[in-house]
């Protein structure tokens, strides 16, 4: 037989911890972990499991200190010896129904007072996921896009009851319609009664002897269904908007799930987005920033007219406010800085370079701030050497 974890650690609470910690951690593994949530996952149905078992021993005074004392051969008699001897009453009774109630609800699926699972009760669809990708502009202004989804709807023929027209589905005579049945089992410390899912009906309280041809009776069919989605103006890269009950149709009368959509925004060769403001770079001429001029400006909204001020250095932001991103959902705007680069002239021919000197000859420290202060620094290092 394997080795069984700790229940401590399965979890994943102190040897200390106190009913309040021991019960939050049960809760949130069972949720995670919880066979409605994960049909057809063994591993999940394992801890879901696994959970379970630790917590109806943590859970309980006499076997907790059982256990603290013996480990498990104190609290599970497949391990024989020790301090079993002081363990079961004979007559165990292992229902976890009013632990799931508190967050599964009615539509978790226990219902009778929250012990008894309720194999009818109304189940929420699944969520589905997708992404579409859209441009710098688009994801600015908001955009409408068609997306196309694979979900499950209910039935057209059958309307979800997964029978045939003109038939109906029985109640499980084994179950009497509650999907479980208890089992009992003699063992050296008396009677053990344990719940487990009713053989017959699979679990579902119902038996279809007449299923619809066109869902095989599962009450649901799957679609490919195309949608007109409004992307929120604002929306930035690697955001999700929600579509509300839009993705698979729920089970029992249950409400649909959604869709999440993924946006992917395409990098633009101008604008940068940071946070809701954007920058862009503006290469001015020498000229330009020496003398000031009126340029054009690009942002998110069009082209604008900026008076650069003389003296302008290389480096400078200009921040415009108000003409950035739109706040997603909510009023108000993000900022345009614009960053000023100077460009160097290249390839100079010989008048170019003459005047270029003749003008530089007509100029001393006074025009240059940044460079006098340079050299300033530099003798006051070397000591007023040159």
């Amino acid at each position: 037989m394997a080795d069984k974890r700790d229940y401590y650690e399965v979890l994943g609470v102190s040897r200390n911890a106190g009913e309040d910690e021991i019960k939050s951690a049960y809760r949130k593994l069972a949720k995670q972990y919880h066979p409605d949530l994960h049909p057809d996952d063994k591993d999940a149905e394992a801890k879901f499991k696994e959970a379970s078992e630790a917590y109806e021993v943590l859970s309980n005074k006499d076997k907790r200190a059982r256990y603290d004392q013996f480990g498990h051969a104190g609290v599970d008699p497949s391990y024989g010896a020790g301090g079993a001897g002081a363990g079961f009453n004979g007559n165990v009774d292992f229902d976890l129904g009013d632990i799931f109630d508190s967050f599964f609800g009615g539509f978790g699926g226990f219902g009778g007072g929250g012990r008894t699972r309720n194999p009818n009760a109304p189940v929420q669809g699944s969520d589905i996921r997708t992404s579409i990708s859209i441009s710098f502009m688009e994801a600015a202004h908001g955009c409408k896009r068609e997306i196309t989804i694979t979900r499950m709807e209910t039935c057209p023929d059958c309307h979800g009851s997964g029978a045939a027209n003109g038939s109906s589905a029985d109640v499980c005579p084994d179950c009497g319609g509650t999907g479980q049945v208890r089992v009992s089992q003699r063992t050296p410390f008396g009677m053990m009664q344990s719940t487990t899912t009713c053989s017959r009906c699979g679990g579902k309280g119902r038996i279809i002897r007449d299923p619809c041809k066109k869902c095989s009776g599962s009450g649901r069919v799957r679609v490919s269904k195309k949608l007109e989605v409004s992307v929120p103006a604002g929306i930035d890269d690697g955001q999700t908007f929600v579509l509300r009950g839009q993705g698979d149709a729920g089970r029992n009368g249950g409400p649909s799930g959604d869709v999440n959509v993924t946006v992917n925004v395409r990098p633009d060769p101008i604008f940068e987005r940071d946070g809701y403001d954007v920058w862009c770079d503006v290469p001015l001429t020498y000229a330009q920033c020496a003398i000031g001029d009126e340029i054009t400006v690009p942002t998110v909204d069009g082209k604008i007219r900026y008076n650069v001020p003389e003296g302008t250095q290389p480096g400078t932001v200009f921040r415009m406010r108000g003409k950035g991103i739109p706040y997603v959902n909510g009023r108000g705007r993000g900022d345009h800085l614009v960053r000023v680069t100077l460009e160097v002239p290249k390839k100079l021919n010989f008048q170019q370079k003459e005047a270029l000197k003749a003008f530089e000859k007509t100029l001393d420290e006074r025009n240059y701030e940044k460079r006098r202060g340079f050299f300033d620094k530099l003798k006051d290092l070397f000591g007023g050497k040159d």
